[in-house]
Formats: C-alpha cells, structure tokens, sequence
C-alpha cells in the first residue's frame, strides 16, 4: 500500500517537473503565504510518514493540523514545514486553569519544539458561531493562559494564540464596507481582539464562497466566485472594486475588525476551497468548479495578491484540503474538499500546467497560510 501510495506521488512529482519546473516560479515558487489543511477523519489515509513525504516533494512549506498528533508531530520534525496544531472544543474548559495550560504546552509542545516548526496554535475552531455559550466564554480565557504558558516557556516569540472563525461571525458583509459582526458577540468579541492586539496575533477566519453561491445560485455570479472573468462589484462606499467573492469577504472582516477599535490587526485565512461532489441540493459542488476554484486562487497566490482594502499586504491563505475525508460527517461535500485521495492520486487536476511559463529558470514548489471549512 504504501509502495503503491508514493508510486502514484513520483508519477505526480514527475508531471509537475515536466510542466512547472521550467517556470519561472513554479507551483506557487516564492509565495511564502500559502498553505494547506491536513485534516484526519479518514479511516484509508496514509500515514503521517507518507504525508511529509507528500509535502516535501511538493515543496509545500505551511500546514495546519486539527489536533496534536503525535505521530504528527514526530513525522514533522525536521522537515521545515511550518504547522499550526489545534486545541480541541472539549479541552477548552480545562485550559481555563494556568497549571493545566502550562502542562499541555509542556506535553503536547514543547517535546516537539523546535524540531518540528510549530508556528501557531489553534485553540477550539469556530467557537463563536457554535450554540454552546459556555464553551464560547471559555475561549478568551483559555488562549489567555496558553499564551502565559507560552512565555512561561519563552516560547511566545515563535507560536502565536489565535482561533479560526466561521464568517457566521458577521452580521453584515455586504457591501465589504458594511462588515460588522453579530450584535451579540460585542462583548466576547471585544475581549477576543484586545488579546489578539496585545499578543500580536492574527484574525483567522474560514472564509468560503463555496456557501454563499450554493444558497443563492440565482443571485451571485458563478464566475465572481470562482475567480474567473467578470463584471465584480464596486462598494458604494469605498470605490474599491471587487472581481471575487473571496476578497470581498476578507475586507469585510477587516472592517467590521475596524469598527471594533482594532483597525491595525493582520487577517489570514485559515480554510478555504470547494467540493468537488456533493448531494443534489448541493448546487454547484462539481469537479469542475473545485478545480477551476482552487486553480485560480493558486494563481492569485502565485501573483501575492493582497485585498482591495489591502493591495500592499500579501493576503496569506490555507487551501481546505489535503485529503478528501470519507468519516467526516454531513452532507456529501464536507467528504469531498481535497485535492488528493488517500490513495495519493489526485481528486482532480487544478490546472497547474496553466501556472507555467516560458522562463529556463528553475523553481520550487511551495504552499503556504491562510483559510477553509472543517473541525476534524
């Protein structure tokens, strides 16, 4: 199995050798901002081992994980691929505690660092746009005393404290201008992004214009989602146009950021990506929309392109997902995000001879941070 697993990864190795590396860049060469999820509720996926493999020989330097594996992390060690680990929803609660927190960063962290290059931790995943109102207060406290256990350790300088957030957090995100978030998180929201602020940590947000089509395909422009050319919009208020939903969502965040008080923070995605098969009222969930999605915002990677908000600020984003997951639960799409499947054949093809050019030069391939839509 796997024998056959990395036969399948040298023959796409090879195929990207024959079609990209000629390029002057590469698969995403020189972007330091990409990065892709690696998510684990499968019962067929390869193991940790054949997944840096992976990664390796794709140059893929960022990944963001949904736990603290520790064959993972193991598997990591040395490799210079940068990853950010998850606390799960459940331990929240625990955390709260100083002496609980100091002793998952003694044990679930620092065994491992630096080896492996742990840049961020995770804690919970899109907890405020969750039901369970005592799991949501205990977020701000529990990133507060991983954090002090961090710089108990000395360790706050390489690992940021932050959480990934549904765009359910806004009440308004249309125009991009209007952003503002849910009347009812004020108070939590606030506390949030002082911590951010104080700890000079970024806003993580699981952006997916993948929904916002599937629910209104009549009224939003296929083409405006996935990047393609089109018309865009213009906010009647900035002037700023927009030629993708994608952008669109992150500025909106940044300005409902801004009307917090907190103008100045860094916005990254940490989840983005369309399925590539879903359930009949899963409109526009095709192989062929995943793979012009993911191709088009590879190539916007490609260009370190930041938002119309943001032009000189290269937008960093995670790509949701490595693999598709067959025990993931809900409807067909959320087991049908990734580019690969466990066997390591790919799901579709994104495109990536379209990324070449003429140059002799030779490159890298490399992904790296920012985006998407799973809690493995």
């Amino acid at each position: 199995m796997a024998e056959a697993f990395m036969k399948r990864i040298s023959m796409f190795h090879a195929f990207l050798l024959f079609s990209l590396f000629s390029s002057d860049c590469g698969f995403l060469g020189g972007v330091s901002g990409f990065g892709i999820n690696y998510g684990q509720i499968g019962n067929n996926l390869p193991v940790p081992e054949k997944v840096v493999d992976l990664l390796s020989s794709l140059k893929i330097t960022k990944t963001k994980i949904y736990d603290t594996n520790p064959q993972i992390l193991t598997a990591f060690a040395n490799t210079g691929i940068e990853i950010i680990v998850t606390v799960e929803n459940e331990n929240l609660s625990d955390l709260m505690d100083p002496q609980q927190a100091l002793q998952w960063v003694n044990s679930r962290i620092k065994p491992y660092f630096p080896a492996t290059k742990i840049t961020g931790i995770a804690v919970g995943n899109e907890i405020f746009t969750g039901e369970d109102m005592t799991l949501m207060s205990y977020l701000v406290p529990a990133m507060t005393t991983i954090h002090g256990a961090l710089v108990q350790l000395g360790l706050e300088s390489h690992i940021q404290v932050s959480t990934p957030n549904s765009l359910a957090v806004l009440a308004e995100s249309y125009p991009p201008s209007a952003g503002s978030f849910r009347g009812e998180l004020t108070g939590v929201m606030l506390q949030f992004l002082r911590f951010l602020s104080n700890t000079k940590s970024p806003f993580w947000i699981n952006a997916y214009p993948y929904f916002a089509y599937k629910d209104h395909p009549t009224e939003i422009p296929l083409d405006y989602v996935l990047f393609n050319p089109n018309s865009g919009m213009t906010d009647p208020y900035t002037k700023l146009h927009y030629d993708n939903m994608l952008y669109a969502q992150v500025d909106a965040v940044i300005f409902a950021i801004a009307r917090m008080g907190y103008g100045g923070l860094d916005v990254k995605v940490t989840e983005t990506g369309w399925p590539s098969k879903g359930d009949g009222d899963e409109v526009g969930a095709t192989v062929e929309n995943a793979a012009i999605y993911n191709r088009n915002l590879l190539r916007r990677q490609l260009g370190n392109e930041g938002t119309p908000l943001r032009p000189n600020t290269r937008l960093e984003v995670y790509l949701f997902a490595l693999f598709n997951e067959d025990l993931k639960p809900g409807p067909t799409s959320e087991r049908n995000y990734g580019l690969y499947q466990p066997d390591g054949t790919m799901a579709y093809n994104v495109g990536l001879s379209a990324l070449s050019t003429t140059s002799s030069t030779s490159a890298t391939i490399s992904l790296t941070s920012s985006a998407t839509k799973v809690q493995p």
